[in-house]
């Protein structure tokens, strides 16, 4: 069997990101490991059954230029939940920046946001 297991987001800096998606997101921490002076491997995780999230430091000017233009300004990440009323409404109390209001599409309830980093995500709750 085979999974897509972490996919990674290019952040400023660990421990804003850290804070950012756990605190704010309410994901929980898996991992963090110093790998040297610069580096570390920090995993959170949004919950069981889906790939988790590899917070990786910018080391470089082109990396850094990448921070929250991963995918050209799209919609890259889609984060799934059973009741999308309870999340909607737990991100806006903790001030998470929403671009859209809630809406529904064949596909399910959907709802865009911003991360720390002005990655785009959909909130959806699956039809």
């Amino acid at each position: 069997m085979t999974r897509l297991a972490l996919v990674t987001i290019v952040v400023r800096d660990y421990d804003e990101a850290i804070a950012y998606y756990c605190s704010k997101l309410g994901f929980s921490m898996k991992e963090d490991a110093k790998l040297s002076s610069e580096k570390r491997w920090v995993v959170v995780s949004p919950g069981e059954g889906g790939a988790d999230l590899l917070l990786a430091k910018a080391a470089d000017e082109t990396q850094r230029a990448a921070v929250g233009n991963q995918t050209g300004g799209r919609v890259s990440l889609f984060l799934h939940t059973d009741d999308f009323r309870r999340d909607y409404e737990r991100f806006k109390k903790a001030g998470v920046e929403f671009l859209e209001a809630p809406r529904d599409e064949p596909y399910g309830r959907v709802v865009v946001f911003r991360d720390l980093y002005c990655n785009k995500w959909d909130l959806i709750e699956p039809s």
